[in-house]
């Protein structure tokens, strides 16, 4: 066994601190310049779509009931990707790399949102039609449909089924329960009273469909995010006099010469972007998943949407949480690690409130994550089959991972979930490398018609060489 945890870890050695961060960095950089920086170009039209000002339907189109909206799609992308590691890893990335790890996660969410707007054009192009009214799509979709490898397909949806809806949901259920161990132990809470009331909660909302799930998080996402960037406000209030060394800090930590002659701006930079890249999970194939769910009048909009993700995930929800760890006077003497560094730094400035409140946080994180996760998994499983059956044994299996993990050691379980979502992760970007000129005409599509002042619409047939878009033929 210790050879085999030996091995795990040279694998994500390998892959997280070599190979994924060079792909990643250079296609962020790629798409930035291909697109003539869209993600910032554009970025008026995704807070306009986030708050209705540009409707991502047509003009005069009504909403279909029993679909999905672009902002719920949105939201469950951004319920799967923002989870514990914005609060637990943030942490462990300031306290390692100091302030100017921080700067390092805002370059990569830059650039990574270029590269998200790639993958979740494609998906939204590539989708196809559920036979319930919907839509389902995702990298699996367009493995097979733009570039004829359905074989491949059916190997990237077997990692995510495994990755996301399985082993990540282990490991969310297993944070949860050991913080309602902690926090509730005084009213006789224990692991399996904990992993019974999180399996109840997971099959109320899974064995709903698409829609409850779409309900769910779309009303917890906006929630636990504005609550989070709140509490980041008052932090900051109460510590007003601190902000101006704060921000000095972070400048001086990423570019000082001190910290160059030291080697700490390596760290620094290390350790923010692979925290920024695993938390926004921007090229890693599975915002995809729901992208594609989406009624949009063009596939661009829900790229811009899922590109703001990007933002919200490592712009507001890592800043909250390095902010507050940085206004902590130890956050770096190294007696506190992960989510208890956070939990002690809140404390700090706002009083015992602010641990309970981390608690409640973990809660929403995790189990929006949770959710977010199982339905990567489900659209999978329809790429594979459409049997009802298969269905039903997965939700029940999905439900049964989430007890088990509530009560188990994880230990080995976490490394091997990132090979497999490193794996997962090469070869979505080697395939949107290959269809990115597609996507780049696609949204050169729609940034000429909003030039034009009009609420983009897309028709296939306006982009030379597009085939197998059988939602977009018209």
């Amino acid at each position: 066994m210790d050879f085999f945890n030996y091995i795990i870890g040279q694998i994500n050695t390998f892959l997280w601190s070599y190979v994924l961060i060079v792909l990643l960095l250079l296609s962020g950089l790629f798409y930035t310049l291909r697109t003539g920086f869209a993600q910032g170009r554009l970025l008026g039209d995704m807070v306009a779509l986030i708050t209705g000002k540009l409707s991502s339907l047509r003009d005069g189109e009504k909403k279909i009931a029993g679909q999905v909206t672009g902002f719920q799609a949105f939201c469950i992308a951004v319920a799967s990707h923002v989870g514990t590691g914005n609060l637990a890893g943030v942490a462990i990335a300031v306290s390692i790399g100091g302030p100017g790890a921080l700067f390092w996660m805002w370059i990569i969410a830059l650039l990574g949102a270029a590269t998200s707007m790639i993958e979740n054009t494609l998906a939204q192009t590539y989708k196809v039609k559920d036979g319930k009214g919907g839509f389902r799509g995702g990298p699996s979709y367009y493995m097979e449909k733009a570039l004829g490898q359905k074989t491949l397909g059916y190997i990237f949806s077997v990692i995510v089924i495994l990755t996301f809806a399985f082993i990540f949901n282990t490991v969310q259920a297993n944070t949860i329960a050991k913080a309602f161990e902690t926090s509730f132990a005084s009213f006789g809470m224990n692991s399996y009273i904990a992993a019974i009331i999180l399996a109840a909660l997971t099959a109320l909302v899974i064995f709903g469909g698409l829609h409850r799930i779409a309900n769910v998080v779309s009303l917890m996402v906006p929630i636990m995010a504005i609550a989070y960037v709140a509490v980041a406000i008052i932090v900051l209030a109460l510590n007003i006099t601190h902000i101006p060394r704060l921000f000095l800090s972070i400048i001086e930590a990423a570019f000082g010469v001190k910290q160059a002659v030291g080697g700490a701006i390596g760290v620094a930079m290390l350790q923010g972007i692979k925290r920024g890249l695993y938390s926004n999970e921007a090229g890693m194939g599975s915002a995809p998943n729901a992208a594609a769910t989406s009624n949009v009048s063009h596939p661009v909009k829900q790229g811009l949407l899922q590109a703001f993700g990007v933002f919200v995930d490592t712009i507001l929800i890592c800043s909250a949480t390095g902010f507050i760890v940085l206004l902590y006077p130890e956050y770096n003497a190294g007696t506190d690690t992960g989510i208890q560094l956070t939990q002690f730094a809140l404390s700090y400035s706002v009083g015992a409130w602010g641990a309970h409140f981390i608690t409640l946080c973990i809660f929403l994180f995790a189990f929006s994550s949770l959710i977010g996760n199982y339905y990567y998994g489900e659209a999978n499983l329809e790429f594979l089959t459409k049997s009802k059956s298969s269905m039903f044994i997965f939700r029940v299996l999905t439900v049964v991972f989430v007890f088990l993990g509530s009560i188990a050691s994880l230990g080995l379980v976490w490394d091997m979930a990132d090979v497999f979502m490193g794996i997962m992760a090469l070869m979505n970007i080697i395939v949107i490398a290959i269809l990115s000129p597609k996507a780049v005409a696609i949204i050169k599509d729609y940034i000429k018609q909003r030039k034009e002042g009009k609420n983009p619409v897309f028709r296939a047939k306006n982009i030379p060489g597009l085939e197998n878009t059988e939602c977009w033929d018209d």
